[in-house]
């Protein structure tokens, strides 16, 4: 039996009144919860989940030259190529044994490099992934505000320019190494939402709040949603981001795509006042969203401000 729940979105995207009641408590219960939850009925057509996970594996094949050339940077804007075995997401770990590609699309900037020339489709399949994930993510946060007595659009000024990024991720067939390295160490996410597209290997874990492992198993159709640190900040630990990892399958690849949608830059991430009881104050001191996610990628990538500068 599946400690994850399932949500159903149909009814979301066009604003159903009984479906948005009925998704206001299913979503409220899971970021209170576990943190995680499978989302059907999205509205994304499966030849565009095949499309962008064709492109995935296409991208993995390359040389290692051609990927190396794309390697991220202090001044790549969170953008390119991630090595094997070159992160670590848990930084009490093990390097991570994968290899990722981050991307950042402004649907707006027609006249932008191509990300990857050599593969056929690759910019148009992953621009239009990107603006789907977009509007899903941002979707989502209408139950969400619901719930914690906000206004349905309070979020919406605050996504409409947003630090939004997704990884193509491939995670080698696991070997026995000294180090005992996981796929992903465990870790939570930096921002608001994840929303992530898996195979069949499985391999993802979650951590329950009485510290057990469990796996969240693949389900074809369905993304898994998870909330992130940023969230959580804004409901003073109401939400909770859920520490998870990933071990590589014996014997065979992993591929998957994660969307993480993080608030604007400038978006001043601070407790909600409903989420903040009578004569306490608020866990966290405000700061805007970029100042906080530019402090978790100088922990996973060593990256500061000032060499960004």
């Amino acid at each position: 039996m599946l400690d994850i729940p399932v949500i159903d979105l149909s009814g979301l995207v066009t604003g159903d009144p009984a479906a948005l009641t009925r998704m206001t408590g299913e979503v409220a219960n899971a970021c209170r919860d576990v943190g995680f939850f499978y989302v059907r009925g999205h509205g994304v057509p499966s030849d565009v989940l095949d499309a962008v996970m064709a492109q995935a594996h296409a991208f993995f094949a390359q040389p290692q030259a051609y990927k190396d050339a794309l390697k991220i940077s202090a001044d790549s804007d969170n953008q390119g190529y991630v090595g094997l075995r070159t992160e670590a997401l848990d930084p009490g770990h093990n390097i991570d044994d994968k290899e990722a590609f981050n991307i950042r699309i402004d649907p707006l900037d027609r006249g932008r490099s191509p990300l990857c020339p050599e593969l056929p489709g690759f910019d148009a399949v992953m621009a239009d992934y990107f603006s789907r994930m977009l509007r899903l993510g941002a979707d989502l946060h209408r139950p969400i505000a619901r719930d914690l007595g906000l206004a349905e659009d309070y979020f919406d000024l605050r996504l409409d320019r947003p630090m939004a990024t997704f990884r193509l991720l491939h995670y080698p067939p696991a070997t026995v190494r000294a180090d005992g390295a996981f796929g992903a160490g465990a870790h939570t996410d930096y921002g608001n939402l994840t929303l992530l597209l898996t195979d069949d290997a499985g391999g993802l874990e979650v951590q329950r709040r009485d510290g057990a492992w469990i796996a969240a198993p693949p389900m074809p159709g369905a993304f898994i949603c998870n909330i992130g640190d940023c969230l959580m900040r804004w409901t003073n630990d109401i939400y909770r981001s859920t520490p998870h990892r990933v071990t590589n399958p014996q014997g065979r690849d992993r591929y998957s795509i994660a969307f993480f949608l993080d608030a604007n830059g400038d978006a001043m991430v601070e407790a909600i006042p409903s989420c903040v009881n009578a004569g306490e104050s608020p866990r966290y001191a405000p700061i805007t969203a970029g100042d906080y996610l530019a402090s978790r990628f100088a922990q996973t990538y060593g990256f500061t401000q000032a060499d960004k500068a």
